[in-house]
């Protein structure tokens, strides 16, 4: 027998069996934001993000940029969140790593979501 979801904000999960619901489902939302190029989605054209311009830009180069359009692609996709700060790093190996820290939009403690775009 199949578990329904308790919450109203729920998704299939990515990769897995089931679905994403509460928080897990605000950072599925985002990493699928931030993973999608603006113009990719034929039915919405304007979703998504422009962070994948940057990816083989100069680490110090594209800090700026990508902190710019990942914060503009989540107010405008994720309205649940109100962004607070963006990390972009490097992992181990040397592959993108973007940290963003948001509040949920009726308030609550500081959560992170991490993406790695591709």
């Amino acid at each position: 027998m199949t578990t329904l979801p308790a919450s109203a904000h729920w998704q299939p999960a990515l990769g897995g069996d089931g679905f994403v619901e509460g928080i897990d489902d605000i950072r599925q939302a985002i990493a699928i934001i931030l993973r999608t190029p603006v113009g990719s989605d034929p039915l919405r054209p304007d979703f998504g993000s422009r962070v994948w311009q940057y990816l083989d830009w100069p680490i110090d180069r594209a800090r700026p940029h990508v902190v710019r359009e990942t914060v503009e692609a989540i107010r405008r996709w994720e309205p649940r969140v109100k962004v607070t700060r963006v990390v972009v790093a490097l992992d181990a190996e040397a592959a993108l790593k973007i940290t963003a820290y948001f509040r949920l939009a009726s308030s609550g403690p500081e959560i992170s979501a991490e993406v790695r775009p591709k």
